[in-house]
């Protein structure tokens, strides 16, 4: 058992191997449908979700925090699945999101250039450069959207376990590499790799449930408790604690709650 993201430039395949993987393995698949869980369950419109996800922010969403409350409900609904294990990831930022999950394989798949702008013209019916335009756009927005909002740049292959070139390999090449891969014992899930998941999913529970009045509280979750750290105003502190015990009240595996106010 063990927990795959695979991480893609636009029009690389990279959803044709996730479920070629996934399929092998008897796997759930994952992508949009994180997406669509997320908007039900927090009752948010699915495309402030989707340009949460594939837009960098803009000066006034970062200082807003909007855009972190979004990537916030999703990550929440992924380490939902996460918990249940045995699953293929595919969305953007799966590898940031699950970071430091013991047995999460990290895949990075890349292709030519010409192969995807072969797809792109066949696809959408464009020219080559229109084509080419429409790569370069998708591949700047997801590099500056990692860059912006963690610091991290998504084409860093230090980043990943395996980054596999489908220049030569086939799909089917490249499902054999990540099959035999994940079957090492270093990316089998074990209690204690479960019990941490279990533990990142409350806490980003938790987060999702409150972001919208503590956008800057710290969540910390061990053996089904949480700490949330905020910093408030004195006068105002009792209203935000009762306001943070009402938003987590009856979240799934909670067993008890400690809020920490710092006085501003």
């Amino acid at each position: 058992m063990a927990i795959i993201t695979i991480s893609r430039g636009s029009y690389s395949r990279g959803r044709q191997v996730a479920e070629a993987v996934a399929e092998r393995l008897g796997y759930s698949c994952l992508a949009r449908d994180v997406l669509l869980e997320a908007s039900r369950e927090f009752d948010v419109p699915e495309i402030k979700l989707v340009r949460a996800i594939e837009e960098a922010p803009g000066f006034l969403q970062t200082f807003s925090h909007s855009k972190e409350r979004y990537i916030a409900l999703i990550r929440a609904a992924l380490l939902k699945h996460a918990k249940d294990d045995d699953i293929v990831y595919h969305g953007l930022a799966g590898h940031i999101f699950l970071e430091g999950v013991q047995h999460l394989l990290k895949v990075r798949i890349i292709a030519p250039l010409e192969d995807r702008l072969a797809t792109v013209v066949q696809r959408d019916g464009v020219d080559l450069t229109a084509a080419r335009s429409i790569i370069e756009r998708a591949d700047r927005d997801r590099r500056r959207w990692s860059q912006q909002l963690y610091g991290i740049d998504n084409e860093d292959p230090s980043r990943y376990d395996l980054v596999l070139n489908v220049a030569r390999l086939t799909v089917e090449d490249a499902t054999e590499v990540i099959c035999r891969t994940v079957k090492l014992p270093r990316f089998t899930t074990t209690d204690a790799s479960a019990a941490a998941v279990a533990e990142l999913a409350l806490s980003a529970e938790v987060m999702a449930r409150i972001f919208d009045i503590a956008p800057l509280a710290k969540v910390e979750a061990k053996d089904g408790r949480v700490i949330i750290s905020v910093r408030e105003k004195m006068l105002q502190a009792a209203a935000l604690q009762q306001q943070l015990t009402t938003r987590i009240t009856g979240i799934e595996g909670l067993l008890g709650s400690e809020i920490r106010v710092d006085f501003l």
